[in-house]
């Protein structure tokens, strides 16, 4: 009986060790992304559905490994070398900040990026048509002149436009000053009010009050995270609010023509199979998304003292409802 019972628990032993190497053997996809919050959450789960439909299954024949740095761009660059360390077949990046720790880090790894607005002024790359090393990638980057119709469309006499953006942020320092150079052209002026962290994003929303028509957030990750912040604000101060991403509307929002994070997940998913396939990405071009949805909340919009029009609200996708 001793030497059957010891003979189970060897057995058991060396399966469960067989098993851990071929976990350790699988190849690795590493993602990385620098916050948590809907918009970088739903490119997550995208690259990942879009792996598994491809026929790449996390466990099954590769790894997925996956670390957020809570907006921490020292914790960024931690999780970079750690990842390198488990030499993965691709590390995806979420997000410009992530992004950047990872190809400052990652020489001789392929690299795909996501949610990144802007990829040559991030240095990332040397072109969107041509990359020119092992880094590509999904840009969201967003149609600011359409943002700004949309706005006017919903409050005709909005000359300032305030805005909380994090000035160590590139993509969002980048947006603002497209946003500036657009607005100059609809004599409209754009005040700005910085936040290096989420816990500063309530004092800078709180500075555009009486300063302001409207507020106006970009996809910049450290406000985004604390969206909430800005909206109370506004319905305290019956300021509208208005996003650039979609899932800011069900968060109490006014008003958002975006992408769909999921499916800009889906894209780079896509990318990583080409390149977990055979393709390299120094001429792999940066990929863009083209459709846009709009989003309303008639509720939100009436707790900061407005009224979305009949017309505005027939051409939404969804009309979001989230009564307090």
């Amino acid at each position: 009986m001793a030497n059957r019972m010891l003979r189970t628990l060897i057995g058991a032993s060396v399966l469960a060790a067989a098993s851990f190497t071929q976990a350790a053997e699988l190849p690795v996809v590493a993602i990385t992304q620098i916050v948590e919050h809907p918009a970088l959450d739903s490119v997550y789960e995208g690259i990942k559905d879009e792996l598994a439909e491809r026929g790449y299954v996390d466990g099954d024949n590769i790894r997925i490994i996956h670390e957020s740095a809570q907006g921490n761009t020292g914790i960024a660059a931690q999780i970079a070398r750690k990842f390198i360390g488990e030499s993965p077949a691709v590390i995806v990046a979420i997000a410009t900040p992530s992004a950047q720790t990872v190809a400052a880090a990652a020489r001789n790894i392929p690299v795909v990026f996501s949610a990144v607005t802007d990829p040559v002024g991030a240095k990332l790359v040397i072109s969107l048509d041509a990359p020119g090393a092992n880094i590509t990638g999904v840009s969201d980057m967003l149609p600011i002149e359409k943002h700004l119709d949309l706005l006017q469309r919903l409050v005709p006499n909005a000359k300032r436009i305030g805005t909380v953006y994090n000035p160590g942020e590139a993509n969002a320092v980048a947006l603002v000053g497209m946003i500036e150079e657009s607005m100059k052209a609809r004599d409209m002026v754009l005040v700005k009010a910085a936040a290096t962290k989420t816990s500063e994003v309530l004092g800078a929303s709180r500075s555009l009050v009486d300063k302001v028509d409207a507020i106006y957030l970009t996809t910049d990750n450290t406000v985004i995270s604390a969206a909430e912040a800005v909206i109370s604000v506004g319905e305290r101060s019956k300021i509208p609010v208005f996003a650039a991403d979609t899932a800011t509307v069900s968060r109490g929002a006014v008003a958002a023509l975006g992408f769909n994070y999921y499916n800009h997940g889906r894209q780079t998913g896509a990318m990583v199979v080409r390149i977990m396939e055979g393709a390299g990405t120094a001429d792999m071009p940066v990929e863009t998304m083209d459709t846009l949805d709009l989003f309303v909340n008639p509720e939100a919009a009436a707790r900061m003292g407005m009224t979305i029009a009949d017309d505005i609200i027939a051409e939404a996708k969804e009309v979001v409802s989230n009564a307090k």
